[in-house]
């Protein structure tokens, strides 16, 4: 990672540079950069691939490459690559202020520190529907979350028949879940018939119990123009209004400390191997090296303290969310947006979330 890191950043001219990398955050001001991170096709911060001569590009996506299992990094490929698909169905239009506002090339890139050096260093991929973060302290690559990914369309026809489906096993996994368990067990994973628009946690940088959906318009850095303000809220409003979301259904899916729907202890072990399925596909993210690490949390009792709740239909083609929470893990999947064919899925660790809580105990440690 430390030498991919390095050749992109070798590789950039001084005004690259000043754009694509920053020295390690120093102030308040720094570190809320660091942590700043969306999933809308917004300025995400940092150079953009378009900004980048073909062998910066290289340079970059080998960076990117690093940090995600090969899976995931054929999935984040394909979904960069949709932004052409998505772009036929609007109609190739211009959008969001921008000549091109579903664009392949529109996403950014930007190390924090010093690559080469002995202190804490970072970086992050971000852009439409892709968003990847790593820390590396003390040698050691310490924290890869939040990891979202999501795509529109969802699903796409291909030659023969066939269809394309990157996130369909993050989908199809927890679906399966569900139609195992038993009616009780199904009735209290089901938190409400309808699902929220997007997931609950959204870009924030440390989820907490009490929150709820982020609507879209405040997704994005800055504010657009009245007019394409208001044409996002009524996108959001009428979306709601399509789901017949309600005050308690908003409540009933806030963020709680007490992990909602059935926990893993009420699975019998063919139920509980379903779990763990649906886990890998938001921990098998992790590339080789990084995602033994994750996958050992949910060994033997590890699994415990992990609950499966679901909002919304049980068919596919039906809009749903659905919710993974445990001691170190909130991931969440929803497809509901442009007629259930356009999803989100994020992983998160709470406790190590852009490295925050091991940033702060180096920093006493080395410091102080």
């Amino acid at each position: 990672m430390a030498e991919a890191a390095s050749a992109w950043v070798d590789g950039l001219d001084a005004e690259q540079r000043a754009t694509g990398v920053w020295e390690w955050p120093g102030s308040k001001a720094a570190d809320a950069e660091r942590v700043r991170w969306y999933y809308t096709p917004t300025d995400h911060g940092g150079l953009t691939l378009h900004q980048q001569r073909p062998h910066q590009q290289r340079a970059a996506m080998r960076l990117l490459s690093t940090g995600l299992s090969e899976a995931a990094y054929v999935t984040a490929s394909t979904i960069m690559g949709l932004e052409n698909v998505l772009d036929r169905t609007e109609g190739f239009t211009a959008a969001f202020g921008r000549d091109r506002g579903r664009d392949p090339a529109m996403y950014y890139l930007r190390v924090f520190g010093d690559p080469t050096g002995d202190g804490p260093w970072s970086w992050r991929f971000g852009g439409h529907h892709v968003s990847v973060h790593h820390l590396v302290l003390d040698g050691e690559a310490a924290a890869g979350s939040p990891c979202f990914l999501g795509v529109d369309p969802a699903v796409s026809p291909l030659l023969g028949g066939r269809e394309l489906r990157p996130l369909g096993g993050v989908e199809d996994s927890a679906r399966e879940l569900l139609h195992g368990l038993d009616a009780d067990q199904r009735a209290r994973a089901v938190l409400t018939p309808r699902p929220p628009a997007d997931i609950i946690a959204a870009n924030r940088v440390r989820p907490r119990p009490g929150d709820r959906l982020i609507p879209l318009p405040e997704l994005w850095r800055g504010h657009f123009e009245q007019g394409l303000e208001d044409r996002l809220w009524a996108m959001h409003d009428g979306l709601e209004a399509q789901l017949g979301v309600t005050e308690p259904d908003r409540a009933s899916l806030e963020l709680t400390a007490t992990p909602p729907g059935v926990p893993a202890t009420d699975l019998d072990e063919t139920r509980r191997e379903q779990l763990r399925e649906i886990l890998e596909t938001f921990v098998g993210r992790m590339p080789p090296g990084l995602v033994e690490r994750e996958r050992a949390r949910y060994d033997g009792e590890g699994l415990d303290g992990v609950a499966f709740a679901w909002a919304g239909g049980a068919e596919r083609g039906e809009p749903h969310y659905y919710r993974l929470q445990g001691p170190h893990l909130l991931a969440e999947w929803d497809h509901t947006q442009r007629g259930v064919n356009h999803a989100h899925s994020v992983w998160r660790d709470p406790t190590r979330d852009f490295g925050l809580d091991l940033l702060a105990e180096h920093r006493a440690r080395h410091h102080t």
